[in-house]
């Protein structure tokens, strides 16, 4: 899309798209709704961009990147992949042919849905890409640049724009919510006071972010009540389960004037929670029960994760928030613990989705089925401790390379960081497995790499934005992780 917008390739070379798609009912297969909530809002405005075909002149060209190589023979047996480049010259047919009522009216559908969209920091979803093909599709479609909702989009990328010197960095989004949950559960289990000023503050600010009005999950479920919090300041339209377990989790974990107002925050939580709940027994990180895995093999989806189907470390978060909600015995509560059980895999480790990878998938299953009524000796996690007692680096830490994604050889093997050392404590410690040499040797790499400022260094990108795409370096989780896995250590229990 980038080349064809500077006029370094031709938009005849791209897949089609049209926006027409947007018209699509929700039940016909690949309606926008089929497609993760991150997909769907980038897919719409690169609609209007395929349609508009809008391109202007560098004074350079990229010829240097070229192969020289003739493109891969077309699929010709019967396949999805076959079927969808069938589609794909179909659609370029209608292009040539399209019927001109039809495509104003996708348009306007198309302007509508990007306007609804848009949060109240004039970002769409809380993150760059969607924001800034939005910006483009609005100015397009007839918005001029002083327009207030062009103008609020720009101010909304300002907010993710770092600037270093003559260098401008865009990053992909930020991550407030989740960070100050996180953060509230390490000081936490550092030993502060529930009453602290500092955990007081920061309930106070989740509270805020509760999201209270229908977002995109309603397609699926437009029966349950809001009540979930998002991973940005704002996107009310796509909050998340993950994030909503870990601040429930942090709000239990604190004391405030009217503690009325956290145990309503938390019954809206629980009950969309569990109103999200996938039909497998999982939950998906945005969605319920969004797994049409063909959307995939269409010819557009040729980076990163298009769907958002239920995945370990989620379920996880959400089971261990359900049980210390007291809802062990409960019907979605066994069904979840069954799912998660399923996805162990045979070294006795779990897939870790958002972060790298085993390391962290087991991380967050072996405390979520202790919390659920698991027992320490039961052989799911005695297998998960043998796998991350096996994977301990001769330093004393644990770490795991992303290419583990692709290549089994790197899985549980990398080099030591602080987040990935924590997250195999804070599961070995759940376990109850505390004075064993393995945990002690943990201790003593985190104790060993601190810096004299409190922190610690950590270079890799351990979370997981896209699986074999792309990954984050979360600048906290080098601070959080541990803190958490030295103060449960110190305090000898999994929670205090």
């Amino acid at each position: 899309v980038w080349l064809a917008l500077f006029g370094l390739v031709s938009w005849d070379d791209l897949p089609a798209l049209p926006p027409e798609v947007i018209l699509l009912p929700r039940w016909f297969p690949l309606n926008i709704y089929d497609f993760a909530s991150w997909a769907r809002l980038t897919i719409v405005p690169l609609t209007v961009l395929w349609s508009f075909r809008p391109s202007v002149t560098v004074p350079f060209s990229l010829d240097e990147l070229s192969s020289g190589l003739q493109h891969a023979p077309k699929a010709r047996t019967p396949s999805w992949k076959a079927f969808f480049l069938r589609l794909d010259r179909a659609l370029r047919a209608y292009e040539r042919h399209r019927v001109e009522r039809l495509r104003r009216r996708a348009l306007r559908r198309a302007e509508q849905w990007i306007l609804r969209r848009q949060e109240a920091d004039g970002l769409w979803g809380g993150i760059q890409p969607p924001s800034v093909y939005s910006v483009i599709a609005l100015h397009l479609l007839g918005y001029p640049l002083d327009h207030p909702v062009i103008r609020a989009g720009i101010a909304g990328l300002e907010t993710l724009t770092t600037v270093e010197g003559d260098t401008r960095r865009i990053e992909t989004c930020l991550s407030p919510v989740w960070d100050t949950a996180l953060a509230t559960t390490a000081l936490a289990d550092a030993g502060l006071p529930r009453d602290d000023p500092a955990l007081v503050r920061a309930a106070e600010w989740l509270l805020g972010r509760q999201v209270r009005v229908r977002g995109d999950w309603a397609v699926k479920r437009p029966s349950i009540e809001p009540g979930g919090w998002p991973f940005e300041f704002h996107n009310d339209n796509c909050p998340d389960l993950d994030d909503t377990a870990e601040v429930v989790m942090a709000l239990r974990r604190v004391n405030i004037a009217d503690e009325s107002r956290i145990d309503t925050a938390i019954t809206r939580a629980v009950a969309w929670s569990l109103g999200m709940q996938s039909r497998d027994g999982g939950w998906g990180a945005f969605d319920a029960d969004n797994e049409r895995r063909i959307c995939a093999e269409y010819p557009f989806c040729d980076f990163g994760q298009v769907i958002d189907p239920p995945n370990e470390d989620v379920t996880a978060h959400v089971v261990e928030m359900l049980a210390r909600e007291g809802l062990r015995d409960s019907t979605a509560m066994r069904r979840a613990v069954q799912r998660l059980s399923s996805w162990q895999r045979a070294d006795g480790s779990w897939f870790g989705r958002w972060g790298v990878n085993h390391l962290y998938g087991t991380g967050a299953a072996v405390p979520a089925l202790l919390a659920a009524g698991v027992s320490p000796s039961d052989t799911r996690i005695a297998r998960a401790v043998a796998f991350l007692e096996e994977h301990q680096n001769a330093d004393g830490g644990w770490g795991e390379d992303p290419r583990s994604y692709e290549d089994m050889s790197w899985v549980g093997r990398g080099t030591s960081t602080a987040s990935q050392t924590a997250w195999a404590l804070l599961a070995l410690l759940a376990a109850g497995d505390r004075r064993s040499e393995v945990v002690e040797r943990g201790i003593r790499f985190l104790v060993s790499t601190q810096r004299s400022d409190g922190t610690w260094d950590e270079p890799q990108y351990t979370a997981t934005g896209f699986v074999r795409d792309f990954y984050s370096n979360c600048h906290l989780y080098r601070i959080v992780f541990p803190v958490c896995a030295l103060g449960r250590y110190l305090n000898g229990s999994d929670v205090t």
